[in-house]
């Protein structure tokens, strides 16, 4: 009998990119193919989808490398759970941005072999992607990652001490999903002002705007001015915080060598969006003490950056997260704690995309690691 092979993704806008994925997917046996549905991928993305899930079902159907697809009965980021224990497939095969150690642990519970495949474009085809579709004739806007002093933008934190956060700005070579620690709900914000791409001038202005206008007169909770820096302004920044909500003082790198280098070792891992109700300033221990942890560490991180010095980094970006979730307990619980154990003898360093205990693990290494993907610095433009 033939093997089963289960695969698992949105498969919107169906391009050659999925076909080549079937293809090779099919080499391991009969290929079934389970697709989010419109509702889950509107939680996870934050949009709707362009072909409705019928649509979608009907087209995969009819690719000769697919055995059968069919619409996932579950929701959230592992809405093919019960349908994985109902097919009893030999393998589930991914790709990189599709990874996740949850992913590993539930195969494992079921017997199943997780496969890892890599984006590679039939012959003589090129590359494709979904977001890179959506991005020619949609939103190019970017993502952002902080790599140390989150928390700093916070005036009720730089209040006991000045310091500097750490920003890079991401191009969105894949779509990330909501509430994940990457600026979506800014970046959302910024998609009412600038639809389709951010104008080339004036960056530093740019991210005032969108501060401002996410953050309108009355808010009560005010988001912090790292993320539409990062997201508006692009390579390697940090900015430096006096107990305001605006920095007073900007600080940039553009060095390709330094941008290379810093995509050289920092990879992403995904874990899964933001728990609905999660309070992360019910409880607190900000104080001097803390504060000077966190912006020492992000001292520590840009000096190590400056001088491509790997070892320093790691350590100044594991410092920063432990400074962040010493202050912020609730960052953290067991089912953080365990996906961080799974990476330890994989990487050098490791933090939270995010503040809100979930998301994507980033993490710094001198090797490739497998299941996390790398990121795309956005680089300035030449004008």
């Amino acid at each position: 009998m033939s093997k089963k092979v289960f695969v698992s993704g949105c498969f919107d806008m169906l391009h050659s990119g999925h076909i080549a994925f079937f293809k090779e997917a099919a080499k391991y046996g009969d290929l079934y193919v389970g697709i989010g549905s419109d509702a889950t991928v509107d939680e996870l993305k934050g949009r709707q989808t362009i072909n409705s899930e019928q649509e979608r079902i009907y087209t995969i159907n009819a690719i000769r490398y697919v055995k059968e697809a069919f619409v996932n009965t579950g929701s959230g980021i592992l809405d093919f759970k019960d349908d994985l224990v109902k097919l009893k497939p030999d393998y589930f095969i991914v790709n990189e941005d599709g990874f996740s150690p949850e992913k590993q642990e539930l195969c494992t519970r079921l017997g199943i072999e997780l496969k890892l495949l890599e984006r590679i474009p039939d012959a003589g085809l090129p590359e494709r992607s979904t977001t890179a579709i959506r991005s020619a004739g949609n939103c190019t806007l970017p993502y952002r990652i902080d790599l140390a002093g989150t928390w700093i933008d916070q005036p009720y934190v730089s209040k006991y001490g000045s310091g500097w956060a750490i920003t890079l700005s991401l191009e969105p070579v894949i779509e990330y999903n909501e509430r994940c620690g990457m600026s979506t709900s800014t970046r959302n914000a910024a998609k009412k002002i600038w639809p389709y791409y951010l104008p080339m001038e004036k960056p530093e202005k740019l991210a005032e705007i969108l501060f401002k206008f996410e953050n309108t007169p009355g808010s009560t909770m005010i988001s912090g001015a790292q993320d539409a820096i990062g997201i508006c302004m692009p390579g390697l920044v940090r900015h430096q915080y006096d107990n305001a909500y605006w920095p007073i003082k900007f600080e940039s790198i553009h060095e390709e060598s330094t941008l290379a280098w810093l995509e050289d070792h920092i990879y992403m891992a995904l874990l899964w969006p933001r728990e609905p109700g999660l309070d992360l300033l019910k409880v607190t221990h900000i104080n001097e003490e803390n504060v000077k942890a966190l912006t020492d560490a992000a001292d520590d991180v840009w000096d190590a950056i400056l001088n491509k010095d790997l070892e320093k980094f790691s350590e100044g970006f594991l410092k920063s997260f432990k400074a962040q979730t010493k202050m912020f307990p609730a960052m953290l619980n067991d089912r953080i704690n365990e996906e961080i154990a799974k990476y330890k003898d994989k990487a050098l360093a490791w933090k939270l995309a995010g503040a809100g205990g979930g998301g994507y693990l980033i993490l710094v290494s001198d090797k490739p690691i497998e299941g996390a993907m790398r990121i795309n610095i956005r680089r300035k433009e030449v004008l």
